[in-house]
């Protein structure tokens, strides 16, 4: 029998997790039954089940998949950027190709915290990726004198990721968006150095 190149196993997962993050959702973790998976997917629940050994697997790699790929963002441009990203209606080749998605996850993701904890205990750990990549943007900013350097990084972080869990409570009330960038323009400069001049 021919091995399954390590691409194809790849791609499996990518197909199964991109299946998963709309079917979360679309229907909530108890909601999204394995046949609704499969539907999602395209795939068996073999196909899914050989990648994840089982449903609390799946999402939770969904959310370290969604939580990594912030991260890779903050990195780059900045938690604000991540919030904008939110914000925007991007085509499907996109970076945030499926913010609505995105949101939902979250939103699961926010809930099991609060009832579930061994979830909670799991994902502590998965969390402080996006709160290590924040910091280190900030600090990276600090030094190049381009962040405010009366408050402490640790603090700005948090203030950043608050602000960020309060625009996922905002769009999951399903509340108007379309006016929010001037907000986060303001966000964005409460936490630059201003230079007088």
């Amino acid at each position: 029998m021919p091995r399954v190149s390590q691409d194809h196993l790849d791609a499996r997962r990518r197909q199964i997790l991109d299946g998963a993050r709309a079917c979360f959702a679309r229907h909530g973790y108890e909601g999204a039954t394995v046949r609704r998976l499969e539907d999602a997917t395209g795939l068996s629940r073999g196909a899914i089940f050989h990648h994840f050994r089982d449903k609390e697997s799946l999402f939770l790699a969904l959310a370290e998949d969604e939580a990594h790929r912030m991260a890779e963002v903050v990195a780059e441009n900045g938690l604000v950027q991540v919030m904008r990203d939110l914000l925007s209606t991007k085509d499907e080749t996109g970076p945030q190709a499926y913010p609505a998605d995105w949101l939902g996850t979250r939103l699961e993701v926010s809930r099991r915290l609060r009832t579930d904890p061994d979830f909670r205990a799991r994902w502590a750990e998965r969390s402080r990726e996006l709160t290590a990549a924040t910091r280190q943007r900030l600090q990276r900013q600090r030094d190049a004198g381009n962040l405010r350097d009366d408050i402490d990084v640790r603090v700005l972080t948090a203030y950043l990721e608050l602000v960020l869990e309060g625009l996922v409570s905002h769009l999951a009330m399903g509340l108007p968006a379309d006016d929010l960038d001037p907000v986060l323009d303001l966000v964005e400069d409460s936490v630059r150095r201003h230079r007088r001049g």
